[in-house]
């Protein structure tokens, strides 16, 4: 911060490079995207997907110079983004409805439907949108056989998969990345992530293959801060950081906490709990009614904790949680619990607690 905060990208920033170096290094020696090559630098999770939507229609472009390979494929109850082509490829009512028309050529699906895919991708699929968890969405794992089958199709008519990775990634799971357990013909052609990429300072990235890369020519995209040297020079400390093998197995420790103390909370409210879902430090707790009673209970008391979804509490704490402050954390929830379901007391929710509820509450 003292040396040069912001320069523009018409000259040579040297942490931009070496930043995209250690993405690409890092992702490769993880097991994941095994032929990641390239990295374009933003400043938000938002424009990273835009960035991979620009791509994937740029790709489509070159495949077939006819304009008809163009439509963008996504899946209800996704988060992409609030700007309009990422807003676009959010099937939300509460998103988009404000701001209707959305932009043409955008199908939805349903999530882990693999028979729906031989409709949904067709020879005018030039890409394919899809998170490996869906956080927003209730924090819903995708099955593995799900995305592999999206990678067959995609493959059949020459469109770009495309993970975005931006909450559920960056080790997240306990791993580098969510796709990570997958075998490599099932790995994206690009990859979107932001929100942990920065620590709380704005940053987002996509990496995209050779493949793609080589689509895309100086003029095709740009941004003015997008890769300055203070925002990579600090995502190159933390992406070292985070992607240490001791962190990650710390991740998967910390998880099984989690586990035992939301399966002893299910035990006690068997009729309100009914799963228990996510990987590593990405957890959600379904439940059969509104949580957002539960949401006020705990923030009264000192905890704070999100919906997403319907009628889920999501869970997702910084990777540094100590055991203790879960241990905490629990308790308060539990004594939320019994201030809603076993008080006389009533509780209301606060409106605008539901993220993803269709029309807000």
């Amino acid at each position: 911060a003292r040396t040069l905060v912001h320069a523009s990208n018409l000259y040579h920033n040297a942490w931009t490079g070496e930043l995209s170096k250690l993405m690409v290094t890092k992702t490769r020696e993880s097991g994941s995207m095994h032929s990641a090559s390239k990295l374009f630098v933003c400043n938000s999770g938002s424009e990273a997907n835009e960035a991979a939507i620009k791509f994937a229609r740029k790709v489509g472009k070159i495949r077939d110079p006819t304009g008809e390979k163009y439509e963008i494929v996504s899946f209800h109850n996704s988060f992409h983004g609030r700007t309009m082509g990422s807003l676009s490829a959010t099937p939300n009512p509460k998103y988009q409805k404000p701001f209707a028309p959305m932009l043409p050529g955008f199908k939805y699906g349903d999530y882990n439907d693999e028979a729906g895919i031989e409709d949904l991708v067709t020879e005018k699929t030039c890409g394919v949108i899809v998170e490996p968890i869906q956080g927003e969405g209730g924090v819903i794992v995708a099955n593995p056989s799900f995305l592999q089958a999206l990678r067959d199709r995609c493959n059949k008519f020459g469109a770009v998969l495309i993970y975005d990775e931006i909450q559920c990634g960056l080790s997240r799971t306990g791993q580098l990345w969510a796709h990570q357990n997958l075998p490599p013909s099932a790995h994206p052609d690009i990859l979107t992530t932001a929100k942990a990429l920065g620590n709380g300072f704005p940053i987002g990235a996509t990496m995209v293959t050779e493949e793609v890369a080589k689509c895309v020519v100086t003029g095709d995209h740009g941004t003015t801060f997008g890769g300055n040297p203070l925002a990579c020079r600090l995502a190159h400390y933390i992406v070292s950081r985070l992607s240490e093998p001791e962190l990650q197995r710390g991740v998967l420790e910390k998880e099984k906490r989690f586990r035992r103390g939301f399966e002893k909370l299910q035990a006690a409210y068997p009729n309100v709990i009914t799963e228990i879902r996510g990987r590593g430090l990405i957890l959600g707790l379904q439940l059969t009614q509104d949580p957002t009673p539960i949401v006020t209970a705990a923030r009264e008391r000192g905890l704070l904790v999100i919906t997403a979804g319907t009628n889920t509490l999501r869970f997702v704490p910084p990777l540094i949680v100590s055991n203790e402050e879960i241990e905490e954390g629990l308790g308060i929830l539990g004594q939320a619990m019994d201030a809603v379901f076993e008080s006389d007391e009533r509780i209301k929710g606060t409106k605008g607690q539901q993220e993803m509820a269709p029309n807000g509450r």
